[in-house]
Order: C-alpha cells, then structure tokens, then sequence
C-alpha cells in the first residue's frame, strides 16, 4: 500500500491528510491557536465535587470546568498528589522520582469526597479534548507517549501491546524493558516496537524521561492553572502514531514545519527523512493532490461509492446513523440475496473508511440491505472487523441484529471532523440576488485596479474557482494577458477548487488575505 501524508499549513489552521493509494483515509483540523490538547499535563484546582457521579470538577483555564472521575484518578493517585505536595514543599530542590516512595493504591471502589477536596490543587493530564458543550475530560494517571513506548510514572509495571502474538517477542520485550527503566516508572510497549533492537528503544526511554524530568519543575512556578507539560504539535503528534516503513512521501507547504517534520523523521528513522519534500507549486496544495475534491465528495450527507450505490449518514447528540441504499444498482443473476451481500462488503468498505475520515466516535447504528442467509450475515460481520483492524482507535463491532442493524462502539477523543459542503451562494450571501454572472470578471478587473492603483499593492495573488480561471486563461490574448499589461506583471491568478463558483479571495506577498469588503469596493 502507497502511503501519503499531505500537510496544509495556513496561517490559520493546519490540516493534514492521509492518502492510502491516493485514497483520502484521514483528515485532520486544527486552529493553530489551538489549546488542550490530548496529552497536556496542568497543575489545576478543584472548583466542585459531585458525589452523585462520583467525579469532580477541575479549573484548568478553559471556559467550562474540565471533568474528572473517581475511576479516572488512577490507582496511584496518592503517590501522585504526595510527590506534588513535596515538590511545593520545597522550591529550592525538585524530588527526584527514582528515590521517591510510592503509597499504596486507592480502593477501586472509593468515593471522589474521599481523596479530593474543594480547592486542592493536583495534577491532571487532558484525556480528551472539549467536545460540544462538554469541558476537557482529565486522567490523573500521567502518561507520556513515544513511538515505540509509553512511559507511565509512579508505576512499576512492564505492559506488552496484546497485537504482538509472538510469545518469546512478548517475553523478550518484557525483560529488556524491565532491565533498562528507571525505578518508579512504568512502561508500555508499543506494537511497533516489535523486533526493535535495545538501542532504539533505550533511546525513546531515556528521551521520555528527560521529558518528564524537564517538564515537572514547572509545578514550583505560576499562577493555577499551569500549563506543566505541553504533548508534541499536532502534526509530530500525528507521525508519531501513524508512520510506517510504508510512508512513500511527505508533502508540507511551509518551511517551519517541513524543519520540523524533517527532524523529527531523522529522529524515528533517518533512512526516510528524504521522503520529506516542499511543496512550493502555485496551486493549493490539497488541490495539487487532489484532496479538495475528495473532501467535498465524502463529507455530506450522502456519500456514494460503487455502482451507483450510496450511504446516507446522518448524526444525533446520542449516536451516529448510516444508512445503506443500494441505488440504481441492478438485481446479479444469483438473485436479490447475492446484490445485497455483495452491495453491504461495499458498503462496509466505505463505512469503515467514513469513521475514520470523520472520526466519528461513540454509538454508530448501521442499516445494512436485509439479508436471510445466516452465512452472509457472518461473512459481513468478519469483513467489517478486517476493514477496521488498521483503525487507531479503539472500538467494538456487534453482530448484526435480527433486524440487519450492526452496531459499533468507537473511541472518541476529540471532536468528529465536520465538513459542511454545501456553499453559500458568495455574490448574493443567500438574499437570492446577485448582479448579471457576465459582469463578474468585470468586477475582478475593477477590484485588481482598486488594489493596484489605489491601494498600492503590486504583489499578490486572486484565488478563482477553477471555471472562472479557465474563462480567463482563454484565447491567444487572454483577459489574464490584458491585465498583466495593464497592472503590471507582479500577481498570479490561482484556480482554488475549495471556492464557490463567483467567489475570490485576494492574498498579499505573505500570503495574507487582502480584504475587499463589498461595502468599501462600491464606495
């Protein structure tokens, strides 16, 4: 399988896109001002506790409480908040963990009031970000994770990824592990760090380590709530889980974070820095890898796929729907039962794709096309598990009911990817009307004389719909030609297939956006 990583940096948000076979696997969002990150470790208070749910609210600077339950302290929550008393205790000298004595564990069956009190400060790591109206869920159980390993402090323990079957792999890991960790803390081996030699993975211990050991003193400085350790930027965070000897290419359009994933690659694996390319072409680069056109194919309500077959995807507060239609398809030779069996193993193919393009989380209810044959109905259930096995989060999938609903259970740490593809009209911002659709170059022209000549701007770009661009491409002597001679030959005309049909954008040398109000322009 060709794999591809497409990283979009924008002055705004960064998106990243995973291609398998040129296929849009994965996408990703995120401002760039983006706070609370799955990973992030803070000093924090406690603003409320609620004994009914056996939970605790927690003030860690977000505008609603992050919350906490009993179940998500930890079972060493009070060597935890012991280590965090000491290290306050004393601001001159920070503990070290390794010399330090743990307690013993909290009762599995406690109550919140028992171990935290209103105002306590303790430390708390983001274990899922804010989602809907909901704050930040918190784990107390601290945990730093690498590629190969995951270093758990005031832990002991050496867990091994139950996907290595390999029994002597299982026991060697184990040992190595066990032989090479720090006193104090635990770890968990990672899948992929099957086969990897002492040396690989000495190093990724020994570097979480120094990140907990760089990271921690921070709880002597500052206000509450503080930032104590911040995970590793979203696009590294992302490598991190998904590289593999697979991985054909990277394509980024920023200097700073082609550095940045360049070095992180001569890190984790130097023999594949060079699949790390800059992308510097005119053209977005999502639209340069066809990514634009895929977005706006898969992320409304109703998404097709093979022969005229088609799912319609709908969501709810409480769960996820997607129902399977077999469209215009005709009935096979081998009868009704045969088309829908082979319409579902489609069906399936795209779903499991959806739910991590989208990634959709919590209840998903699916509505396969009946089938009778209990042999079908077990093959379709087998065929889903195989298209899920690579998905990264956790998840559950049930046997189909006898009324043809399969229902599936996905981990949902962040909010689902929402992707409205549907455009509001740019001309007439949905009054209805706009000016004559002839007239609209016209307009372009007077807004690039407004840029030039009035504004003074000789440098920049206008981003068209791809229709409009070619309309003005035309001919021996183009509109594009007239204007450049004109106005100057400083600016580019960029077809953008993220545009609606009469929408523009214009951007400086910087790649700043240039704004033309409507207001202004006809003053």
């Amino acid at each position: 399988m060709n794999s591809e990583l497409i990283i979009d940096v924008q002055p705004k948000e960064v998106s990243i896109a995973v291609l398998e076979d040129k296929k849009l696997v994965e996408l990703q969002k995120e401002g760039r001002d983006a706070s609370f990150s799955v990973g992030n470790v803070y000093a924090a208070r406690v603003k409320k506790l609620l004994p009914g749910l056996n939970a605790a609210f927690i003030d860690v600077g977000h505008k609603k409480d992050a919350f906490l339950h009993y179940l998500d302290l930890g079972p060493q929550f009070k060597s935890v908040d012991k280590f965090y008393k000491k290290a306050l205790a004393d601001k001159k000298k920070f503990p070290q963990l390794s010399k330090f004595q743990l307690e013993k564990d909290i009762d599995k069956d406690g109550s919140i009031t028992d171990v935290l009190t209103v105002g306590q400060e303790i430390l708390v790591q983001v274990a899922k970000e804010p989602i809907s109206t909901k704050g930040p869920r918190l784990t107390s159980e601290l945990s730093f994770a690498g590629r190969f390993l995951v270093l758990i402090p005031f832990n002991d323990k050496v867990s091994v990824s139950q996907k290595i079957k390999s029994k002597e792999e299982r026991i060697r890991l184990q040992k190595l592990l066990q032989s090479i960790k720090p006193k104090n803390f635990g770890v968990i081996v990672r899948t992929v760090a099957e086969g990897k030699k002492v040396v690989e993975l000495d190093t990724e211990l020994k570097t979480l380590v120094k990140r907990w050991d760089e990271n921690m003193p921070k709880i002597q400085k500052g206000k509450l709530p503080t930032l104590i350790y911040e995970e590793t930027g979203r696009i590294v965070g992302l490598l991190r889980d998904v590289f593999s000897p697979s991985f054909q290419e990277i394509h980024v359009n920023d200097q700073d974070t082609y550095n940045q994933v360049k070095d992180y690659l001569t890190v984790i694996a130097p023999e594949k820095k060079d699949i790390v390319k800059l992308y510097t072409g005119d053209l977005p680069i999502f639209d340069n890898f066809a990514v634009t056109k895929q977005i706006k194919a898969l992320f409304g309500k109703t998404v097709t796929f093979k022969y005229g077959a088609y799912l319609i995807i709908e969501h709810t507060e409480a769960l996820h729907v997607i129902d399977v239609n077999s469209g215009n398809r005709t009935k096979s030779k081998e009868g009704q039962e045969t088309t829908a069996f082979e319409v579902n193993s489609l069906a399936a193919e795209e779903i499991a794709r959806q739910l991590r393009l989208r990634d959709l989380g919590g209840i998903i209810v699916i509505d396969f096309i009946d089938m009778t044959e209990g042999e079908h109905r077990s093959k379709l259930l087998v065929r889903m598990q195989e298209l899920m096995a690579n998905d990264r989060a956790k998840h559950n999938i049930l046997p189909l009911s006898k009324f043809g609903l399969m229902q599936i259970t996905r981990q949902r740490v962040r909010p689902e990817m929402e992707i409205n593809t549907t455009e509001a009209c740019p001309s007439c911002f949905g009054k209805g009307e706009t000016k004559p659709s002839i007239l609209f170059v016209d307009s372009l022209q007077s807004k690039i004389s407004y840029l030039v000549k009035k504004l003074k701007v000789k440098k920049f770009t206008l981003h068209i719909h791809p229709y409009v661009a070619a309309y003005i491409n035309q001919g021996v002597i183009s509109l594009k030609m007239r204007w450049k001679w004109k106005y100057g030959n400083n600016f580019k005309i960029i077809p953008d297939q993220s545009l609606a049909y009469l929408e523009y954008h214009f951007y400086d040398e910087n790649k700043e956006e240039i704004d033309l109000k409507q207001e202004i322009e006809l003053k």
